[in-house]
């Protein structure tokens, strides 16, 4: 089984959680397998449904509210085939076959006689009401491909040789020579690679590129297949707008343009199919902002954004196995920005940020802007050996918006002033913050009339 980040918070729902559990993220993310893991694992008893196979279930689910509550767990015993004991957990996949589920869990959390693990695809696309989801009786989390310190692990590197690297990175120092060197050697094989369950298991045991391309050539099949639900001109726009993404990243901005789409198109006719690639998981928007304040989504622009795929090993295979032979050379003879930017999107978007860039005419563009340790924080993402040119960052550096920086490249660690400059797998040290530290001291107890 390969160890997942994730897999520490399903574990704690299974010991600990009295609402139900959303487990959701594109498809062959693992989010099946995961949940039936960790089910085996903790020895608990459980039955799994799965609403795509079993129609006849979705009914039983949606008059769940309406019926005589022994009634329906009668039913429900009927369709596992097997008597359920208090405490039991009901796994239900593929819960986009009955978008009345958010309506439904809070009825079944309420009964406090089974608990609920939900998952399924598409889940932003087809549940959305999800958000409305009463607090208290859903908890989310949210999958995403391995990120590089799960494929580093995937392939034998330790816990302990990580927690030396990370301490490189909180401390500003740089890493053995020795170490480095394999692990940007190994960096070059998670972007051919990727992230996918299937992709990195099969490269593990196999160590055939070939094998890895089947498999990213055969999710991205899967894909557009999900794309066929829709009419026929929805499914052809989702497609070409799927499809274009690699060569538009390959460009010297990286900006997806429109124009490519259509010579005389407007955004909004096409804006729906944005919204659902990026609400299906399979895509990653980078929005442009045009202030340089917190919060960052307050000046986003809509219709100006990079659109990355949701794996990197996915977009490499798009290029090609000439663009594969030349990464297992350290990407030497080939531009490899695209990848590298794709990579650093896929990494943030893991670790909890919304991630953006700023661009003008006169100073140029920063390539991610993130909200980190309640500051602004620019990020350029540098694939070649000319890592410490960045004329667009410099010049915000002397502005009063940035208190420091982050450069991610091939190269050890070195400092300029306040621009950190990072081996690129440091990325994976990076994380949002989620949780807010400070505790209010409000009293108003002293208000007197």
């Amino acid at each position: 089984m390969i160890k997942r980040t994730c897999e520490e918070q399903i574990i704690k729902w299974i010991r600990n959680g009295n609402d139900a559990l959303l487990v959701t993220g594109a498809r062959q993310v693992g989010k099946t397998y995961l949940i039936r893991e960790c089910l085996k694992k903790e020895k608990i008893d459980f039955v799994e449904f799965n609403l795509l196979t079993r129609k006849d279930l979705v009914s039983l689910f949606k008059n769940a509210v309406d019926e005589d509550a022994d009634r329906f767990y009668l039913e429900l015993q009927i369709a596992a085939n097997k008597k359920l004991k208090d405490g039991s957990i009901i796994f239900i996949d593929e819960v986009q076959e009955c978008k009345e589920i958010v309506t439904i869990i809070k009825f079944l959390v309420e009964k406090r006689r089974f608990k609920y693990i939900l998952s399924g695809s598409l889940l932003g696309v087809e549940l959305v009401d999800l958000k409305s989801a009463p607090v208290g009786y859903l908890s989310t989390i949210n999958m995403y491909p391995l990120d590089l310190k799960e494929f580093y692990i995937a392939n034998g590197l330790s816990e302990d040789v990580i927690n030396i690297i990370n301490d490189c990175f909180e401390q500003n120092k740089p890493v053995s020579e020795i170490i480095h060197k394999r692990l940007i050697e190994a960096f070059y094989h998670y972007l051919i690679v990727g992230g996918m369950p299937a992709a990195v298991d099969t490269f593990v045991k196999t160590k055939d590129f070939n094998e890895v391309r089947e498999i990213h050539e055969k999710i991205i099949e899967m894909y557009k297949r999900d794309f066929t639900k829709y009419e026929k001109e929805k499914k052809l726009k989702l497609i070409k707008t799927y499809d274009l993404i690699p060569s538009e990243l390959n460009d010297k901005n990286k900006r997806y343009i429109f124009s490519d789409l259509d010579k005389e198109l407007r955004f909004d006719k096409y804006e729906n199919n944005f919204n659902w690639l990026t609400d299906a998981g399979v895509a990653i928007p980078t929005y442009n902002v045009t202030e340089f304040q917190i919060p960052l989504e307050a000046s986003k622009k809509s219709n100006l954004f990079k659109l990355f795929l949701s794996d990197v090993g996915m977009l490499t295979s798009c290029y090609g196995s000439n663009t594969i032979l030349h990464l297992l050379d350290n990407g030497n003879d080939i531009n490899c920005g695209a990848m590298f930017e794709n990579f650093a999107a896929q990494e943030l978007r893991a670790h909890g940020f919304k991630t953006y860039y700023f661009n003008n005419k006169k100073h140029g563009e920063v390539d991610f802007l993130v909200e980190y340790n309640n500051a602004l924080l620019p990020i350029e993402i540098k694939s070649g050996k000319d890592y410490q040119v960045h004329s667009a960052l410099s010049y915000f550096m002397t502005t009063k918006y940035f208190s420091k920086a982050f450069v991610f490249s091939n190269a050890n660690v070195s400092r300029n002033d306040n621009i950190y400059y990072y081996p690129i797998y440091f990325l994976m040290f990076l994380q949002a913050n989620t949780k807010i530290e400070i505790k209010s001291t409000l009293d108003l107890s002293d208000i007197k009339d």
